[in-house]
């Protein structure tokens, strides 16, 4: 017996994935004129989605903005237009427009087992939270699913002041569910951002972010395998 009596999720890469529509690039050029290809539009996508690591040359308020991305929604606004600058989108307008795109949570895709692992959970008799650092409501994404009645709670960065690694938001999260950390697993794509919930007490088990179609149960095989379902 695992003991746990609660799990978080992270969001980007763990139940949701952000895979963007090739029309959100068409016809868009570099600073040189040339259309962005294919290998440009998915560096641009890692940059828009890596969880840590600083992606572009940033200095000064850049920098600082980039770091507060996902403690604001003006931060995360600032520190991504800045991102997509420096990343070949030459037209200002062009990347408010891919902005709201990339912003819009309604425009992320759901891993094809995140319903069946969190109806498990609830099965099971687990609290469910969903602890992501993020600079906007991603409520909405659940609810297109027909699936935020599963989650208990939401825990994000932007709502709450505090982003992953940072222990305050992980303490945050299990006093949301009421529960000691070490009653506690978090699941979630990234070691550094989501595995610093050990150093509190939680457990912990990671998944890869891979596309939506190339992981149809790796998010059912970490839970089954952390024991927490």
């Amino acid at each position: 017996m695992t003991g746990y009596e609660g799990v978080l999720f992270d969001f980007s890469g763990t139940l949701f994935r952000l895979e963007p529509d090739p029309a959100w690039f068409a016809g868009l050029n570099d600073a040189d004129g040339r259309e962005l290809d294919d290998a440009a539009q998915h560096e641009l996508l890692y940059r828009m989605t890596v969880p840590v690591g600083v992606p572009v040359p940033m200095a000064g308020e850049a920098l600082r903005t980039w770091h507060a991305r996902d403690l604001s929604s003006a931060d995360h606004r600032g520190a991504y237009l800045h991102v997509l600058e420096h990343s070949g989108v030459a037209e200002e307008g062009e990347r408010e427009r891919l902005y709201g795109e990339f912003s819009n949570p309604l425009n992320w895709s759901i891993y094809p087992d995140t319903a069946a692992v969190l109806r498990a959970a609830r099965e099971a008799g687990l609290k469910v939270g969903v602890l992501s650092n993020i600079g906007y409501d991603i409520r909405p994404a659940f609810e297109r699913e027909g699936i935020e009645g599963l989650v208990d709670e939401f825990v994000l960065s932007f709502e709450v002041g505090h982003a992953k690694p940072d222990l305050a938001v992980f303490h945050a999260a299990t006093a949301a569910l009421g529960l000691p950390p070490e009653r506690v697993l978090m699941v979630g794509d990234s070691e550094e951002a989501d595995g610093a919930s050990r150093a509190i007490g939680c457990g912990f088990a990671q998944v890869e972010p891979l596309p939506v179609n190339a992981r149809p149960s790796g998010l059912l095989d970490a839970v089954r395998a952390a024991g927490a379902i």
